[in-house]
C-alpha cells in the first residue's frame, strides 16, 4: 500500500470515526429550546415526574424518549354558538392567549396528551361561554359587553387552572346575534326615528300656533287702542251702558224664575 492509499485510508476512518461520535451523541443527547420543556417518557418506568428545563441533556438511547412542550403563551380562537336569556342565537368567538403549567407537564401529559390544547379549550370555553351567556338578554350583551367579557375571563381561567393551563388573556372578539334579532332591531330603530321625527314636528307646529296666537292677541289690542283713541271716552260709556243692559237681563230671567 503506498503513502496515497494510506492516507485515503485513514481519511475513511476518520469520517467514520466522526459519525459514530455524531450518532451515539445524537442518541445519548437531545437539545430543550427556548421557552419549552420536556417530559420524559421511560419504557419501563413510564413517565418521569421530572420537568426537563432548556439546553442540551443526556438520556438512555432506546429506553427513554423526550417529550418536549411549547411553554410560552400562544393564542387560540375558539367559535361557539349559544342562546341568551331572552332565547336569541348569538354568535361569539373568543381569542384566548394560553400555556401550560411546566411543573404540571407530566400530568398533563398523563391524563390528556400532547395535543391538550386542541382536547381541553374548546370543550371549557363552550362550557363557559354558555354558562355566562344565559345570564343575559341580547340587550344586556351589547350594552354590558365589558361585564359579559371580564365574567367569561374569571370563569374560564378558574376552570383551565383544573387542567394545568394558565390564560394570560381573554376577549371577546365577535358577537352577532341571529337574523330574526337583527331585523327585530332594525324594526324598533325604524319606529323609534319615526317618533322622534312626529314628536319635533308636534313641536314645530305648536310653535306655529304659539306665534300666530300672540301676532292675534297684538292685533286684537292694537285695534282696541286704535278705537279707544279714535272714539275716546265715548266709547268706553257704550261699553259700560251695554255691560248694564247684559247684568239687567241676567236680573230678569232670574226673577221670572223665581
Amino acid at each position: 500500500m503506498n503513502r496515497k492509499q494510506q492516507g485515503s485510508f485513514k481519511v475513511r476512518i476518520l469520517v467514520v470515526y466522526k459519525e459514530r461520535i455524531f450518532l451515539t451523541c445524537h442518541y445519548l443527547s437531545f437539545l430543550v429550546d427556548a421557552g419549552h420543556r420536556a417530559v420524559i417518557f421511560d419504557r419501563f418506568r413510564g413517565v418521569q415526574d421530572i420537568v426537563v428545563g432548556e439546553g442540551t441533556h443526556f438520556l438512555i438511547p432506546w429506553v427513554q424518549k423526550p417529550i418536549i412542550f411549547d411553554c410560552r403563551s400562544r393564542p387560540r380562537n375558539v367559535p361557539v354558538i349559544t342562546g341568551s336569556k331572552d332565547l336569541q342565537n348569538v354568535n361569539i368567538t373568543l381569542r384566548i392567549l394560553f400555556r401550560p403549567v411546566a411543573s404540571q407537564l407530566p400530568r398533563i401529559f398523563t391524563s390528556i396528551g400532547e395535543d391538550y390544547d386542541e382536547r381541553v379549550l374548546p370543550s371549557i370555553t363552550t362550557e363557559i361561554l354558555k354558562s355566562v351567556v344565559a345570564r343575559f338578554d341580547a340587550g344586556e350583551l351589547i350594552t354590558q359587553r365589558e361585564l359579559v367579557s371580564r365574567q367569561v375571563s374569571d370563569d374560564l381561567t378558574e376552570r383551565a387552572a383544573t387542567f394545568g393551563l394558565i390564560l394570560d388573556d381573554v376577549s371577546l372578539t365577535h358577537l352577532t346575534f341571529g337574523k330574526e334579532f337583527i331585523e327585530a332591531v332594525e324594526a324598533k330603530q325604524v319606529q323609534e326615528a319615526e317618533r322622534a321625527r312626529f314628536v319635533v314636528e308636534k313641536a314645530e307646529q305648536q310653535k306655529k300656533a304659539a306665534i300666530i296666537s300672540a301676532e292675534g292677541d297684538s292685533k286684537a289690542a292694537e285695534l282696541i287702542a286704535n278705537s279707544l283713541a279714535t272714539a275716546g271716552d265715548g266709547l268706553i260709556e257704550l261699553r259700560k251702558l251695554e255691560a248694564a243692559e247684559d247684568i239687567a237681563y241676567q236680573l230678569s230671567r232670574t226673577l221670572l224664575r223665581t
